[in-house]
């Protein structure tokens, strides 16, 4: 397997922080990104380099908020001095709201948007002229079920997720003549501390209004990890495990990779096996068979 040169976003704690470590552990060149490096993920980033030189293995920590046009811009173009490519770039930075739609502000899902929605389209728009140049890369979107399904209180969650999963796929048409590849990775439910920091609806008039149906969110996050057994709970190291599994893949890789607990089938794999024909069929009704 050849190393390669691999930018993470949102590597401070969950499947971000598991994913740096598990490529650094398969031999690339990693570059961690995260918020706050010199204040608050201090102690995060002093920990990943600590991991990574025991091992001796490669690894580096760098500033990069996905919602800042100038952070995004000034880490690419270090990480690009430094090494002099970007051969694979994850998307994993992201935020998940629970809460009463209607209460969620205009200015509420913008701030989500910011960081789910566009902050990968900053971070692709700075990486992509450099695959471009190059004639090869990869970029891995770390969406979600809720991209292809929605539930009650994940509203504005699963609506910035459905836009990603259009965006990526979309990009895997569009880049494929330049040697790039597009892939989704659509985690299930795995413990985690995206519910714990779900950002709440400001509107308090409307959430008045709901009544005692305002409480169910409240109700959810504070059973959020009642659903998995205590005696064996889900591993999120396989999230981690399936990223870096498509990036050591050389042949055509899949579209969209499903990852999800024992127990936890939530159907997502049917869906995309339906939606899948339907949408191939429609490329080809436009004369694009070639970009399937």
């Amino acid at each position: 397997m050849s190393s390669k040169i691999v930018v993470v976003t949102g590597a401070s704690s969950g499947f971000g922080k598991l994913t740096v470590l598990e490529l650094a552990r398969q031999g690339h060149t990693v570059i961690a990104t995260m918020r706050d490096v010199e204040g608050r993920n201090s102690p995060v980033r002093a920990e990943l380099i600590e991991m990574a030189r025991k091992d001796g293995n490669s690894l580096q920590v760098l500033e990069m908020d996905v919602a800042n046009d100038a952070s995004v811009e000034a880490a690419v173009d270090r990480v690009v001095a430094d090494y002099g490519r970007i051969d694979v770039l994850v998307n994993n930075a992201g935020l998940m709201p629970i809460g009463v739609t209607e209460a969620y502000t205009a200015t509420d899902v913008e701030r989500l948007f910011a960081v789910n929605v566009f902050g990968t389209v900053r971070t692709n728009r700075a990486v992509l002229p450099h695959m471009r140049a190059a004639g090869s890369g990869l970029l891995v979107q770390v969406t979600s079920l809720m991209g292809r399904f929605t539930i009650p209180f994940f509203g504005v969650y699963a609506a910035s997720k459905f836009a990603l999963e259009a965006l990526a796929e979309t990009y895997r048409y569009e880049l494929g003549s330049f040697g790039i590849d597009s892939v989704i990775v659509e985690p299930g439910p795995f413990p985690s501390n995206l519910i714990a920091s779900s950002p709440q609806p400001s509107d308090a008039v409307v959430l008045e209004a709901y009544g005692e149906v305002a409480a169910i969110p409240g109700q959810i996050k504070a059973h959020s990890d009642e659903q998995f057994d205590p005696a064996n709970p889900p591993r999120p190291q396989l999230v981690a495990d399936a990223i870096a599994k498509l990036v050591a893949t050389t042949e055509r890789r899949p579209l969209r990779t499903v990852v999800m607990p024992d127990g936890l089938d939530f159907g997502v794999q049917k869906i995309n096996d339906a939606i899948a024909p339907i949408q191939n069929s429609v490329l080809k009704a436009m004369g694009m068979e070639a970009m399937i």
